[in-house]
């Protein structure tokens, strides 16, 4: 498969098949230059305006924006819900974390998490290959407990999203202060990367994507 950072928390996951997922598309409020891209399928973790802008992207898509497990066009896709804030959503409301099954590997989308997972929710999720998960903190998991996460869901590989760049204007942190909690990182110079069954083993278990 292909992931694409196209910014924030938004992804382009491209399956070997084909199939286009496009995650937590945000709107210009955010900072980023809107992207142009079609999909197959669009999810979106909650409603807030910088993670549920499906109106910019083309084609037939099924959207999906609710916990529970679906199979659409082939890929296995299982929601789980969580909270955007340690609070039970009493301040930013419900969250919904996303696995996709993707040319056999297991891709999650952590959306606006803003907890350390509990029992059941890891539980719901499973083997988790690929991790897309925030580390800016403020409005979601700080990188301390970004890496928490990632000790609990034990990815092959994890991709920080969610963190301030110079076009995003969020009071957020930058992705450095998770890459010197986590042990480091390898900043591919790249907005994608190629990841499949034979090479994931092989590549760092910190990749940080360019998002141009």
């Amino acid at each position: 498969m292909k992931i694409k950072w196209l910014g924030h928390s938004c992804f382009l996951i491209s399956s070997d098949t084909g199939v286009r997922i496009v995650t937590d598309p945000f709107n210009e409020k955010v900072g980023y230059e809107l992207p142009v891209v079609e999909a197959d399928i669009v999810t979106t973790s909650h409603g807030h305006y910088d993670h549920n802008n499906v109106s910019i992207v083309k084609g037939d898509y099924k959207h999906i924006n609710m916990p529970g497990s679906v199979i659409e066009k082939g890929m296995e896709i299982t929601g789980v819900l969580t909270f955007h804030d340690e609070a039970e959503g009493s301040k930013r409301g419900e969250n919904v974390v996303f696995k996709f099954k993707v040319d056999g590997l297991n891709v999650c989308h952590c959306g606006d998490l803003g907890h350390i997972l509990n029992e059941e929710q890891l539980d719901g999720l499973g083997k988790v290959d690929v991790l897309l998960i925030p580390v800016g903190g403020t409005y979601t998991i700080d990188a301390l407990a970004a890496c928490e996460v990632v000790k609990q869901l034990k990815p092959a590989v994890t991709i920080p999203m969610h963190f301030k760049t110079e076009v995003l204007g969020f009071p957020i942190d930058g992705v450095n202060n998770f890459l010197a909690k986590i042990g480091g990182g390898e900043r591919v110079g790249s907005q994608e990367i190629k990841i499949d069954s034979e090479n994931i083993g092989k590549l760092s278990k910190v990749i940080v994507l360019d998002y141009k």
